[in-house]
C-alpha cells in the first residue's frame, strides 16, 4: 500500500486557506464602504483563516519534491471542499448574522458548492460586508479554488491532472492548450471577463454596483444568492434578461467561450452537447410560455417567467423571478425533470449534465437501430468522434449511481418528516447546485425549517454534487486506501 504524502495534503490545504483568507478581505472592504457592523467579525475570521493556513504553509512548504498522486488528488479536493466551507463559517458566526453552526456550515456549504439553498429568512436585514461575502462564496466555488491554486502554482505540473479531473467533469477533454495550467489561467480569464461584463450591463441597467457585483457573482458562478428577499423579483425586465442571457453563458461550457474569443467558430457552432443544451432550454421555455399563456399570463410575461425559471433551473443557478409552485402541475413536473440535466461539461453548473444525456439518448437509439439490422456496426458518435464504450458505459453507471444516491438521500430526508415533494426536490436540488426546490423549501420558502441533522445530510449532498459523487465515493473504498 502506497503511504500517502499527508505533508503534501497539508500544503496544499495551507494554499486553500490562504486563498480564502485572501478573498475575505474584500469582503472587509466591502464592510468598510457600505456599512460599518460586520467589519470586526470579517476582519477576525480573516486574521484565523491566514493564520491557520500561514502556519500550515511554513510547516509544509520545504522539501516537496512530489506531485499529487490519483489517491492524493482525491483527498486533496475533497477535503478543499470540506475546509472551505468550514472557515467560509466564521463571518456569519462571528457577525451573529447565523448563529448556528449547523446553519452557518449550511449556509457556506451552499456559497462554495454554488447551489444557492439558503436558511436566510430576511436576507435584507443582514450586513452588507456578510451579503458580500456570501456571494463571495459562489464566485470563488463557481471555477473552483483548486483551479485557481493549479493556475497560479507551476508546482503541480502533470500531477496536478489528477486534482484537474476531480475538480471538474472529466468529459472536458477539449483541451484549449496541452499544459494544464495554461488551461487553468485560459478558464479563468473567461471566467473574470464574463463576470466584469455582466457587473457593467446590470449597472447600467440602474442595479446599484453593490447589488450589481453580488448578482454577477452568483450568475456567472451559476450558484443564486440574491441580495433581495424576493430574488430577481424585485428588479426591471431588464436586468431580468441580462441575467437570463448570463445564465445561459455560465451553462455552456468555458473552453467554447474561449474559443468563440479566439475566432474558432467551428468548434463552437459544431459542438453537439451545447446544440443540445440549447434545444432543451428553446423546447422546454417555450412550452411552458405556451402554457402559461394560455391560463392567462400576459404573452410577454409569460415568455420571460417561463424562460428564466428554465435557465436558471436546467444551469442550476437558482434564482427565480416567480413561485413555479403556483404555476399548473404541467410547468413543476418540467421543471423538477430539469433538475436532472444540468448544463454542459467544463461549465459552473452542476446537474448530471447535458453531454451524458445526449450521450444515452444517442446510445438508447442507436440500440433501437441494432434490433432492426443486427448486422451494423454499433458506435456511438460524438463531435466527430467515436466514443469508447467504455466511455458510454462509464456515462451510464455515472447516470445509476446520481439516481441511486438521489434516491437514497430522498429516503433520508423523509426520515426527518418532511413532506415528499419537499424530501425529494432537496435532494434534487442539493445534489445538482440549483438552490429552491418544491414544498416548504420552494422559491419561496427556505430551508430553515429542515431539521439541524437535515441540514447537515444536505450538506455532505451539496459536496456530493459538486465533486460529482464519485470522488468522494472512491474515498470511502477499501480499495482506494490499498493502493
Amino acid at each position: 500500500m502506497k503511504i500517502i504524502n499527508l505533508k503534501l495534503i497539508l500544503y496544499t490545504t495551507s494554499l486553500v486557506l490562504l486563498f480564502e483568507g485572501a478573498f475575505m478581505t474584500l469582503a472587509i472592504l466591502a464592510s468598510i464602504i457600505y456599512d460599518a457592523g460586520s467589519i470586526i467579525s470579517i476582519f477576525q475570521s480573516t486574521i484565523i483563516t491566514i493564520a491557520i493556513g500561514g502556519i500550515l504553509f511554513f510547516l509544509t512548504r520545504k522539501g516537496l519534491d512530489k506531485e499529487p498522486s490519483i489517491k492524493e488528488g482525491f483527498l486533496i479536493v475533497t477535503l478543499g471542499w470540506i475546509i472551505l466551507s468550514l472557515f467560509g463559517t466564521l463571518p456569519y458566526i462571528l457577525s451573529g448574522s447565523i448563529k448556528s453552526f449547523s446553519d452557518a456550515f449550511f449556509e457556506s456549504a451552499s456559497g462554495f458548492t454554488t447551489t444557492g439553498s439558503s436558511i436566510l429568512t430576511d436576507i435584507e436585514s443582514i450586513p452588507k460586508g456578510i451579503l458580500f461575502w456570501r456571494s463571495e462564496t459562489h464566485w470563488i466555488g463557481g471555477m473552483g479554488i483548486i483551479m485557481l491554486v493549479l493556475a497560479i502554482f507551476p508546482f503541480f505540473k502533470y500531477g496536478g491532472v489528477y486534482l484537474f479531473g476531480a475538480e471538474f467533469s472529466n468529459l472536458l477533454f477539449t483541451k484549449l492548450k496541452p499544459k494544464l495550467i495554461d488551461t487553468a489561467k485560459r478558464l479563468w480569464f473567461v471566467y473574470i471577463l464574463l463576470t466584469v461584463i455582466e457587473i457593467i450591463l446590470l449597472y447600467a441597467g440602474k442595479m446599484e454596483l453593490f447589488d450589481s457585483i453580488c448578482h454577477a457573482f452568483g450568475t456567472i458562478a451559476t450558484g443564486g444568492f440574491s441580495t433581495r428577499n424576493a430574488s430577481i423579483a424585485d428588479y426591471s425586465p431588464y436586468i431580468q434578461y441580462v441575467i437570463m442571457v448570463f445564465m445561459t453563458l455560465s451553462g455552456i461550457s468555458f473552453a467554447s467561450h474561449y474559443f468563440l474569443l479566439k475566432g474558432n467558430y467551428e468548434k463552437v457552432i459544431n459542438n453537439q452537447e451545447l446544440k443540445f443544451f440549447i434545444t432543451i432550454i428553446v423546447i422546454t421555455g417555450l412550452s411552458i410560455s405556451v402554457y402559461l399563456f394560455n391560463h392567462g399570463y400576459p404573452y410577454e410575461k409569460a415568455f420571460r417567467s417561463s424562460f428564466f425559471q428554465v435557465i436558471s433551473i436546467i444551469t442550476c443557478t437558482g434564482f427565480s423571478t416567480a413561485d413555479y409552485q403556483e404555476w399548473p402541475k404541467y410547468a413543476g413536473a418540467i421543471i423538477f425533470a430539469l433538475m436532472f440535466v444540468g448544463g454542459c461539461s467544463g461549465s459552473t453548473s452542476g446537474g448530471i449534465k447535458a453531454v451524458r444525456h445526449l450521450i444515452l439518448v444517442k446510445r438508447v437509439f442507436l440500440n433501437i437501430k441494432s434490433k432492426l439490422h443486427p448486422t451494423m456496426i454499433k458506435e456511438v458518435h460524438f463531435n466527430d468522434n467515436t466514443l469508447d464504450d467504455n466511455i458510454t458505459s462509464n456515462i451510464i453507471s455515472y447516470v445509476l449511481i446520481y439516481l441511486f444516491t438521489f434516491c437514497l438521500g430522498t429516503i433520508i430526508m423523509s426520515c426527518f418528516n418532511l413532506p415528499l415533494s419537499s424530501a425529494a426536490s432537496s435532494i434534487a436540488t442539493t445534489m445538482g447546485g440549483i438552490g429552491p426546490g418544491f414544498g416548504i423549501i420552494g422559491p419561496s420558502g427556505n430551508f430553515a425549517a429542515i431539521p439541524n441533522p437535515g441540514k447537515y445530510v444536505l450538506s455532505v449532498f451539496m459536496i456530493l454534487g459538486r465533486l460529482e459523487i464519485l470522488p468522494v465515493i472512491v474515498l470511502i473504498t477499501k480499495r482506494f486506501w490499498q493502493i
